[in-house]
């Protein structure tokens, strides 16, 4: 690695002692060691406040219409201790990376310019806390579908009457989606929504609009006027104005930028709406951003339909081979219009929002038929290709370049504002490149933030013995789509790790920045839910096996040569057998409390809800606004096995303190789902650049090369460990530890779930068993003792520190100090040359760094559990058509 600089590049100021650098397409630490980041979405259920998830329809306009609820409470409850123990359990996975979710309605829910503080700083006391366990945060300003009332998340309910949409007749005129009213408002029964439909919002006519407007409202509907300004400034304007409050409030807590937020995604999967459409009496070819499931209609249909009148649709259905027509059906919004009546804005002035709309801008009829592109009466298409060309230029639509790039770097200018040494995260729309930006926008600050699912198996739920190269397909890598496909595990593997190989590559148009997967995951609900016991007699109750595969199918991709940077979708306090994510039927998280395990003694048994059940508000605890996320859901459970007294203590006592479990490989274990998938060893931070990652689950053996230069010796020692006491406590710095900092070493984690020892497992197991590893370290001579000599000095021992900890977190196994396990590793190390140790699951590597004027030298080191791999008996260890299916990838397959 070059010499790292002391100066920032973006203010030329000298850089903290906490700053993370892009350079050389790695993150880097002021040592000059290669960082990688990976960690977790923080969270899924950020889309809706507490109490709010999408299945609910009681309240869900009313509430809307006068000015929204606060998001206060997501992703974390800070008040009954369970947010330490989440952030604990993340830790103990290994993640030091999170991507943190919050909404333009969390902050402008109350109307234009009207911004939620109290939000604001709970997100402010949440930051801390993730700061507390080591975190980097990533901010995530999300949106899927436009909003929660389009049958998505992001804006707030007040954007789509700014845009001149009823929401309230979405549903009839079937321009989006809406899980509660699925598949009407009359009748709902919102637990039978299809997988994965709702992605097919981005073929309907409220979503294109909406993002046609945000992003190039001015080219393509300069009649939309309101309080004076184009509605695309008017949306854009209010959009980044709400993010900025909040980078500005960040900036003021003085002890969050760099330290614990490192930068910002500019939108999640910004979506080009009709930009670019090349005819709008067929279904979408050139775009790939919708799926074919259920009703499709085309374009012009929709816009008939918006104007209540009836169609005959296609109707299709997905499976293993794409999607296939099924037949057709009539869909009669019996005049009900998708366009807000003229009546609603009196004199033209909104008399709850507050704006004025231009008079041009004639309410109660389709805005693009204001514009000329078709007429109501005949319902025919006047301007087919209306949105293929640049309105001011005669040439075709890039959406990228003549719209979301400007939109990127006015964000990007606001967020600098705030937080100039922010690392902008570049996320065009999902698969496409991203197009060239000037270092002067960039400021050497820069990652690109792509997201990748296998959409296969994240469309059909299930692990196939086939799947393709869809990136491959979408990128015109093959004449025929048949060499696209990939037959058996290794194969299927293969391509996922060239695929993200591509996507990485990608980063280079950008300059020597960095790649970061926001988003990658499977979904848990495979197979008819059948780990949940819900077929088969409950037979394969707790199985995730199948999960397992493929989520280490896609994690193993980002390893290899890829060496990936990544934030896996998602982790759900809240997440339930019966309602997922509490979004859209979706059902990624990485953990439920549903999964915990019976224990004979529970005072309380999780029971799963059935489909009839949460569909009406639960109450929210009156002693705080925050109420546990966790535990809200559990308000309406029922049955014969929850006490009358407190149906919900044992289960909260499982959120909210680390003595429920006995030992920290339970605790880890418990509620997890793949767990062996997601918790899986890493370099954390190189010196040198890693050459290849591999890890086999199977084996438990994980293998790493890197490659050392002269230039990777280390710079600078890096600022010692600061260590988390209790949080009435001032924060109290180790001179041993603050000593030993200055040794520096790879950093490797070693994850307990894969090396506990024999005890530790048959602990959780409720059995006894005497180690037959009774050391933490295996014996061997590369292992160092506790004063063995190094490369950079001399390994010592940490003295250790008396803590007073938390109540929530005391438990024998936990120490507050560093927020570290104090349980035993069964390892066998084989390093090439050096020397290790071990400290809580963190494996420290010194050796040689090559002389100015040698060549460089390449290293492996070999990490494998003594004894073999831990056996479970619930988890199996793992390791025309195509156009279709991969065509659909770019939107519905990152899924989130």
């Amino acid at each position: 690695m070059p010499k790292v600089p002391s100066v920032s590049p973006a203010t030329g100021k000298p850089v903290s002692p906490h700053y993370i650098h892009t350079l050389e397409s790695s993150f880097v630490d002021n040592a000059g060691r290669t960082l990688l980041l990976r960690g977790v979405n923080l969270s899924g259920s950020d889309k809706a406040p507490v109490g709010c998830p999408s299945q609910i329809l009681d309240g869900f306009w009313e509430t809307a219409e006068s000015g929204g609820e606060s998001f206060v409470g997501r992703p974390l409850n800070l008040e009954d201790g369970s947010a330490d123990v989440h952030l604990a359990r993340l830790k103990g996975w290994g993640f030091n990376m999170l991507r943190y979710v919050v909404t333009w309605e969390a902050l402008e829910h109350a109307g234009p310019g009207k911004y939620d503080h109290e939000f604001m700083d709970y997100t402010i006391r949440v930051l801390r806390k993730c700061k507390e366990y080591g975190f980097k945060v990533l901010m995530d300003p999300h949106q899927d579908t436009w909003s929660r009332f389009s049958g998505g998340s992001g804006a707030p309910y007040w954007t789509l009457i700014a845009c001149g949409i009823n929401p309230r007749n979405i549903t009839p005129t079937q321009a989006a989606i809406i899980h509660s009213e699925y598949p009407n408002a009359s009748n709902p029964n919102p637990a039978e929504l299809p997988a994965m439909i709702w992605s097919t919002n981005y073929g309907r006519l409220a979503i294109q609009t909406l993002f046609t407007l945000f992003f190039a409202g001015a080219d393509f509907a300069p009649k939309c006027v309101i309080d004076g300004v184009n509605i695309q400034d008017y949306l854009q304007s209010h959009y980044i104005s709400a993010i900025g409050q909040l980078a500005d409030r960040i900036r003021d807590a003085g002890d969050l930028l760099e330290e614990c937020v490192l930068g910002w995604d500019s939108m999640n999967e910004p979506f080009e709406g009709f930009c670019g459409y090349p005819d709008l009496n067929s279904y979408p070819s050139e775009q790939t951003s919708t799926l074919k499931k259920g009703t499709f209609p085309t374009p012009a249909q929709s816009l008939r339909l918006g104007m209540g009148k009836a169609q005959t649709l296609d109707t299709w259905t997905v499976g293993a081979f794409g999607p296939k027509k099924t037949g057709r059906t009539t869909v009669d919004p019996k005049g009900v219009k998708l366009w807000l009546d003229a009546s609603a804005e009196p004199e033209g002035v909104h008399p709850v929002w507050g704006w004025r709309r231009d008079p041009g801008w004639k309410l109660g009829t389709c805005l693009w038929a204001l514009h000329g592109v078709w007429d109501v009466e005949t319902g025919y298409v006047i301007t087919p290709d209306y949105f293929k060309f640049n309105p001011a230029e005669d040439r075709e639509v890039c959406f990228i370049e003549d719209y979301w790039r400007k939109h990127w770097q006015a964000f990007g200018a606001r967020i600098r504002q705030s937080h100039p040494e922010a690392i902008l995260f570049v996320a065009p729309p999902v698969f496409a490149q991203p197009p060239t930006i000037e270092e002067s926008d960039l400021k050497g600050r820069c990652c690109l933030s792509t997201h990748y699912y296998d959409g296969l198996t994240l469309i059909t739920r299930h692990w196939h013995w086939f799947n393709a190269d869809a990136l491959g397909i979408l990128r015109g890598k093959y004449s025929s789509n048949l060499p696209a496909v990939k037959f058996g595990e290794r194969a299927i593997r293969k391509s996922l790790q060239e695929q993200l190989g591509i996507l990485k590559d990608d980063a280079k148009i950008l300059g020597a920045y960095p790649t970061l997967i926001g988003e990658i995951g499977t979904p848990m609900d495979m197979d008819d839910k059948k780990s949940y016991g819900w077929t088969d007699k409950g037979k394969y109750k707790g199985d995730y096996s199948n999960q397992q595969k493929a989520l280490d199918a896609s994690l193993n991709a980002t390893d290899g040569p890829n060496a990936l940077n990544y934030t896996i979708w998602t982790y759900c306090p809240d997440s339930t057998h019966a309602w997922g994510d509490g979004w859209n039927m979706e059902d990624l998280s990485l953990w439920s409390p549903d999964d915990l395990r019976d224990r004979p003694d529970d005072r309380f048994n999780i029971i799963d809800a059935s489909s009839a059940m949460l569909l009406k508000r639960p109450p929210v605890n009156p002693i705080s606004r925050s109420a546990a996320t966790s535990s809200v859901s559990l308000a309406t459970f029922s049955g014969p096995n929850v006490p009358e007294e407190d149906p919900k203590a044992a289960l909260h006592s499982a959120m909210s303190s680390l003595s429920y479990w006995d030992n920290a490989y339970d605790f880890l274990t418990d509620g997890a789902r793949a767990v062996k998938a997601f918790s899986r060893p890493y370099p954390s931070a190189v010196i040198g650049v890693p050459k290849d990652i591999q890890f086999d689950i199977s084996k438990a053996e994980f293998r790493f090369t890197v490659v050392v230069r002269p230039e990777d010796a280390p710079s600078a020692p890096l600022p010692p460990p600061i260590l988390r006491m209790s949080s009435e406590s001032s924060t109290l710095v180790d001179s041993e530890a603050a000593e030993k900092a200055q040794d520096l070493a790879t950093e490797i984690f070693i994850p307990l779930v894969h090396y506990a020892s024999d005890r530790e497992v048959a602990r959780s197991n409720g059995q006894q068993q005497e180690d037959s590893d009774s050391a933490s370290i295996a014996s061997g001579s590369s292992a160092a003792s506790s004063s063995d000599p190094t490369p950079y000095g001399t390994v010592r021992a940490t003295q250790a520190i008396a803590i007073a900890s938390s109540l929530t977190l005391k438990a024998a196994w936990y120490s507050a100090s560093g927020n570290t396990l104090n349980t035993p590793l069964s390892l066998d190390v084989d390093v090439s040359v050096g020397q290790w140790t071990l400290e809580g699951q963190t494996l420290r590597w010194w050796y040689p760094v090559p002389a100015v004027g040698e060549p460089p030298r390449e290293y492996t080191i070999i990490v494998r559990r003594a004894g073999g791999a831990i056996k479970s008996s619930s988890q199996a260890e793992g390791g025309g058509f195509w156009s279709d299916v991969c065509g659909t990838l770019s939107r519905f397959c990152a899924g989130e």
